[in-house]
């Protein structure tokens, strides 16, 4: 080997950094020390006590630089690691719609719960296959899951208030209890789902199809329910005081009205049209 060989050699094992961060730091640290302290030895025997004076005031600056400005910076590095999270889920969000796969409607829903858990609730669902998924207990007021497909998925608790819900699926869907209050829901697919004690509260729910739907209990007072569905469905306790666009006709088919709750006056055209429903 050649000299210059060598000493490109020499010069690649010096300025070569070790793959340990522990063992750089620790040796850039001992290197300092030996440095700063072999400069300082003078002054540490000439005037030692002036001299760890000054070393106690930069130690003073220390702390504050720890608990100011360290502080500050970690703070801000944790945000900003916090939106890059936030972003990747809704990114993935975006990457998995209309994406028709039991992949896809897992991954989502996964990401769905991580935005939860960093408190962010108004998601853009849009086209989002979701089917057979289980999203109990989880916070979506205010998002729009227009035209989604949520059939067959367990939604029991969810909470989907202000939640916008057109042309949405959500047959054979387990809304059990659901918070659903002023939710935008005009020609979703409610048929055969379980809306037990679900509350539709002032919900928009025109043309919305409840074919076969479980709705014991159901809380509808207020709601827009113009050309909805309800045939077949189970109304046993549900309560329509003050709902809105009804006709007499809509409850032709119903599998029973026994202790809903009407206006008096839409009750007593029911009485007179269709009493059968309204008995045991």
């Amino acid at each position: 080997m050649s000299i210059n060989d060598r000493i490109k050699l020499l010069k690649e094992r010096i300025i070569t950094i070790p793959e340990q961060p522990l063992l750089t730091s620790f040796l850039v640290l001992l290197f300092v020390a030996l440095l700063v302290i072999g400069l300082s030895l003078p002054y540490y025997l000439a005037n030692f006590e002036e001299f760890y004076m000054q070393v106690l005031a930069e130690a003073h600056g220390m702390i504050f630089d720890i608990a100011i400005i360290g502080i500050l910076i970690l703070w801000l590095n944790k945000s900003g690691e916090k939106r890059q999270r936030i972003k990747t889920y809704k990114d993935e969000i975006d990457d998995f719609r209309l994406w028709e796969s039991e992949e896809a409607a897992f991954r989502t829903v996964g990401n769905i719960k991580r935005l939860n858990r960093n408190k962010i609730y108004n998601l853009n669902l849009v086209d989002c296959f979701l089917a057979k998924t289980n999203l109990n207990y989880v916070m979506l007021e205010g998002s729009n899951l227009n035209s989604a497909n949520l059939s067959y998925s367990q939604l029991i608790e969810c909470n989907l208030q202000h939640a916008r819900l057109n042309q949405t699926n959500l047959e054979f869907a387990n809304l059990n209890q659901a918070k659903l209050f002023s939710a935008y829901a005009s020609g979703a697919n409610f048929r055969d789902a379980f809306l037990i004690k679900v509350n539709l509260e002032k919900a928009f729910l025109i043309k919305a199809d409840f074919a076969n739907a479980h709705m014991m209990e159901a809380n509808l007072r207020g709601a827009y329910l113009t050309g909805a569905n309800f045939d077949n469905a189970n109304l046993y306790k549900a309560d329509f005081s003050n709902a809105i666009g009804l006709t007499v006709e809509q409850f032709e088919k119903t599998k029973t009205l026994y202790l809903t709750t009407f206006d008096e006056d839409f009750k007593q055209l029911l009485m007179k049209t269709y009493p059968s429903l309204l008995t045991s």
